[in-house]
């Protein structure tokens, strides 16, 4: 088949392009290759796609509605797996109408390419932050998302809505994955992971926010994909065919857990300076999964320890090699 698959040159955009890939698809990968981080981590990823002879990049900005409309119109996509986002919780502070432009103009670009072209299937993703300072856990998707605690939250709060009403409108089948805290090789720099294996190795102090009273539903990158691709192939119908998911590791690990991991694969002790807590971050993420299970069988199966050190291996192999 083929497929669009938008923030190619991301983090889980970039997996889930070359598993299709590696499956026989024909792929069009979309990025706009923006300088939000490292650039020569995008060009990383861009060229383990660029490997594959069935695999074609666009460089183009969700936003651009004229050159969204042009690809859906010219490359007839039959599923889409929308994936581009400006991410990050703490940058929706600095930078609010990046997220406006690429969250909620990008978003409705692609819906409209998918209303106009017939599209069988759109995939995109949501996020575990629309849960804000939810008490009740796991977080549940029948659980009320109507208190987010940053921009970056209320804009993927905004793409379910906007995602359902097309559904609803316009019997485009629809499907939304709520990620929880992704990680694994060649994840994004402004993730913890990340940041911490670069000051550990450096000798840094690392920042440990809220004092380490901190959980996260951390999920290893090939899990998600799996999940990913599995739900991909499941399409609503109905007579609003629109479904939603979590797709998270049902394990919330405890942040000095975490630290602990990254310092046996580092092989060296982390300087802590303790922190309170950052505007728009929460306590705890914890996936209720079984919904997803129910659906594609899907369960995760990293362990915390296993997946950070295949990341710490990846991160000094991509720092030696002067990427």
């Amino acid at each position: 088949m083929k497929y669009l698959v938008t923030g190619a040159a991301g983090f889980i955009g970039m997996y889930v392009a070359e598993r299709l890939l590696e499956q026989g698809h024909e792929v069009v990968g979309l990025d706009n290759l923006n300088d939000y981080y490292l650039p020569a981590l995008k060009s990383y990823r861009l060229s383990r796609l660029t490997l594959h002879r069935n695999f074609h990049f666009a460089q183009l900005d969700l936003a651009d509605r004229d050159g969204m409309a042009a690809l859906f119109a010219t490359e007839n996509f039959q599923r889409v797996i929308h994936l581009g986002a400006q991410a990050g919780v703490r940058y929706s502070l600095e930078n609010p109408f990046a997220y406006v432009d690429s969250n909620l103009v990008g978003t409705m670009t692609v819906l409209e390419g998918c209303r106009h072209n017939g599209v069988e299937h759109l995939v995109y993703a949501s996020s575990s932050s629309v849960y804000g300072m939810n008490e009740k856990v796991p977080f549940s998707e029948s659980d009320m998302v109507d208190n987010p605690v940053s921009l970056y939250a209320a804009t993927k709060k905004s793409n379910e809505l906007m995602a359902h009403s097309y559904a609803k409108l316009y019997g485009i089948p629809v499907t939304g994955l709520r990620f929880f805290t992704v990680y694994g090789p060649a994840g994004r720099p402004d993730m913890a992971p990340w940041l911490f294996t670069e000051a550990i190795l450096k000798g840094e102090s690392i920042k440990v926010f809220n004092h380490g009273r901190m959980q996260r539903d951390f999920t290893y990158i090939d899990d998600i994909v799996e999940g990913v691709l599995r739900i991909q192939d499941v399409i609503p119908t109905g007579e609003v065919p629109y479904s939603l998911f979590n797709i998270g590791n049902n394990q919330p690990i405890e942040l000095s857990r975490f630290i602990r991991a990254i310092e046996a694969a580092c092989g060296r002790e982390a300087e802590k300076v303790y922190l309170e807590m950052q505007p728009g971050d929460v306590v705890r993420t914890y996936a209720d999964t079984d919904r997803l299970e129910s659906v594609v069988g899907y369960k995760p199966k990293m362990e915390i320890e296993e997946g950070i050190a295949r990341f710490v291996s990846w991160y000094e192999d991509f720092v030696s090699t002067g990427r």
